[in-house]
């Protein structure tokens, strides 16, 4: 690196490195500290060639301008300030920084002593952490030029999946891309996708993260990534040449096959954790800012996300830092939305949850951001913490009531049937009250954070032993069944049961009013091998297990078959409830006689059988549905079907399922069946 440059004050706008005709301008906020430094490294990333003093700025904002620098510059800051936790500060100068809008980073992160801004004595650690701290690094990628799907919410089918565990074992995939950005962009990977019937990819974190060192002391690693290390650069691990611009080229692919990309971000909490943990960026550059504490009390934090820290979104450059960042994934890498974990964290004040937060307004009017797809995970642990159907519009939420109503319904539970009905038809108990829709209501069975379909139905015990918990971790409250025996089997009647229960759980999903949400390797039979917290599980519990004949899995061809069915009827496009005033669409509930239930039928704790019908009335069809949880076969009759076609099967849980008399037949055990009137082409619209 040349040392004859030019220092010029620098701006202070935008916040990070930004590349300069004449140079790179560093800017960063950091207001109570003393003074800043920008240290630049050379190449390797393992020696400091310069640290150089930076200016500060009105509002706290330092910065500084070099001539000439180059992109691919590495660099860090390091801080100048009182080293006091009784009063939330926690300067020290000998911690390198990554800075909080860094692009790029370059090298690896090692936990050690080094990161730590005091002794274990209490006296203030002099020891330099340079050697084990990843540097950021100065770049600039051009904006995303892609054409965006833009699905309506309508339209939507969300695929959940783990950027590695999704193609790290895809035979079709060459090896240097399985498990990466581009293997999600990978003809294969595409192909299977559209086969489905998906529209939206949803991506668990691939912001920058690191293993949580008491993972690392067991030998496990952090494997979904919800251990943020920086809010603007992509997870590396994730990289064939070490090249960002390769999530844009996987944005770029998945566009042009029709695909959305929806990010599930952590702006909850970071990789600091808690007060006693190390200095890596936001806490050595103004941590009363970044991080909430107990009032009068600042060493201590609150820790609503039970991981340490809780961000502070109400400080205005906290905020400010979540926007730009939302904004950069938008705007230059391409995504198309996100899934904000822990989103009830985001819209908290000192008094509780709140529609008119800081954070939820800023994104309403917001131009870019406020067009995006906006998903929450409605509840944390904190105060108040679970705020299922309370997000303003357009935000959608996680429905955890539906999918353990649809758990216990099909789990052979009694009296579901009057809060089955209602997750089925968008549960306008949670969404009606403040004027939003089915659509806002993002129903599924499984997710990465709990068991896989597979299990669901083949264990009744969590058994996360390899997690190194001694069994503690992961939710006792499944509402899985295992068909008769725990876990795997070779018995062709416990195993033909549990592919039935598979297909009943999709069908019901696939076929309610929201936006349905697959988990990957629900279409496979993945299995994790009863484990339902397997976020430390970097190996083959949570890698899908593709076989060459993999397209052909009869879950597959079930799913993409029930999707068809889906995109054939408006009403689930329909973005409002139905009720008896409704002019196009209706439902009409039936008892196994065909008769109108009655107050006393949704009242019979007894029953687990569920017959309804779905009628268009501008295009003249019909679909009726039917769900027999319990353990018996029921005789049913069809209702009548008055101005519309006899009522065809269309598809049916029970393998090679036939119906030679519509009038009477008899409903298997476990069993679920949809018929079809009028059916022509797939609804263009409502």
């Amino acid at each position: 690196m040349s040392l004859s440059i030019e220092l010029n004050k620098g701006q202070t706008f935008p916040l990070g490195a930004s590349v300069l005709t004449n140079g790179v301008n560093f800017a960063v906020y950091a207001p109570l500290a003393k003074q800043l430094y920008v240290c630049l490294f050379d190449a390797s990333g393992h020696t400091e060639v310069l640290k150089l003093a930076m200016n500060n700025n009105e509002g706290g904002i330092w910065s500084l301008h070099i001539t000439p620098l180059a992109m691919g510059t590495l660099y860090g800051y390091r801080a100048e300030g009182e080293y006091q936790p009784k009063k939330g500060l926690f300067f020290n100068s000998q911690k390198l920084l990554i800075d909080p809008y860094a692009k790029d980073l370059f090298g690896e992160f090692t936990w050690s002593e080094r990161h730590y801004g005091q002794m274990p004595k209490g006296t203030l650690s002099t020891v330099n952490n340079a050697i084990d701290i990843p540097k950021s690094k100065v770049t600039q990628l051009q904006p995303y030029q892609g054409k965006k799907p833009g699905h309506s919410w309508g339209e939507t089918v969300i695929y959940e999946c783990h950027v590695k565990g999704a193609t790290a074992r895809h035979p079709s995939i060459p090896s240097q891309l399985q498990g990466t950005y581009l293997g999600l962009s990978h003809p294969s990977f595409i192909e299977h996708l559209r086969t489905l019937g998906v529209t939206t990819l949803e991506l668990l974190p691939v912001h920058s993260f690191i293993s949580e060192q008491f993972l690392t002391a067991k030998g496990l690693q952090n494997y979904w990534g919800y251990n943020t290390l920086n809010f603007f650069t992509p997870n590396k691990d994730y990289l064939v040449t070490d090249e960002i611009g390769e999530f844009q080229q996987m944005v770029t692919k998945l566009h042009q096959a029709g695909i959305e990309v929806i990010l599930d971000v952590v702006y909850n909490h970071t990789a600091e954790a808690g007060s006693d943990g190390p200095l890596l960026s936001w806490r050595g550059l103004n941590n009363p800012g970044y991080y909430r504490s107990v009032n009068d009390n600042p060493e201590v934090y609150i820790n609503d996300t039970g991981c340490g820290n809780t961000l502070n979104i109400d400080d205005p450059f906290s905020l400010k830092m979540v926007l730009d960042s939302l904004r950069y994934w938008v705007e230059i890498m391409g995504v198309d939305g996100f899934r904000f974990d822990l989103a009830t964290i985001l819209g908290r004040t000192p008094h509780g949850f709140s529609q008119t937060h800081s954070f939820l307004q800023a994104i309403n009017q917001d131009p870019v951001l406020s067009q995006v797809k906006l998903i929450a995970e409605p509840w944390d642990i904190g105060p108040g913490g679970y705020q299922l159907g309370a997000f303003p519009a357009p935000w959608r939420e996680w429905n955890d009531k539906y999918r353990d109503v649809v758990r216990r319904f099909w789990q052979g539970q009694h009296n579901m049937l009057a809060d089955l009905a209602k997750r089925l038809h968008g549960s306008f108990d949670l969404f009606d009250h403040n004027h939003r829709g089915p659509l806002n209501s993002i129903n599924f069975i499984t997710s990465h954070d709990g068991f896989t379909l597979t299990d669901l139905v083949s264990y009744e015990q969590k058994h996360n032993e390899a997690n190194g918990e001694q069994n503690r971790d992961g939710h006792s409250a499944n509402y899985s069944f295992n068909c008769g025996v725990e876990g795997f089997t070779d018995d062709l009647k416990v195993t033909s049961m549990r592919l039935q229960q598979q297909k009943n759980f999709l069908l019901t999903l696939l076929l309610s009013k929201g936006v349905p949400m697959l988990s990957s390797g629900s279409e496979m039979g993945h299995s994790q091998g009863g484990n339902n917290n397997a976020y430390c599980q970097n190996n083959r519990t949570s890698w899908l297990a593709w076989k060459d004949s993999q397209r052909s899995h009869s879950l597959i061809r079930f799913i993409d078959d029930v999707l068809t069915l889906r995109k054939q009827h408006c009403v689930f496009k329909h973005s409002v409830f139905l009720h008896d005033s409704d002019k196009r669409f209706s439902v009409d509930w039936y008892t196994e006689q065909s008769q109108a239930m009655q107050e006393s039928d949704w009242h019979d704790g007894s029953k687990q059988f569920l017959m309804y019908s779905l009628r268009d009335t501008q295009l003249n069809t019909a679909l009726l549905i039917i769900l027999n949880a319990s353990n018996v076969a029921v005789k049913c009759q069809l209702p009548a079907n008055h101005d519309l076609s006899v009522w065809r099967l269309a598809i049916s849980s029970v393998d090679q399922a036939m119906v030679k008399n519509t009038e009477q037949f008899e409903v298997a055990a476990q069993s679920s069946w949809v018929f079809t009137a009028n059916l022509e082409d797939e609804c263009n619209g409502e």
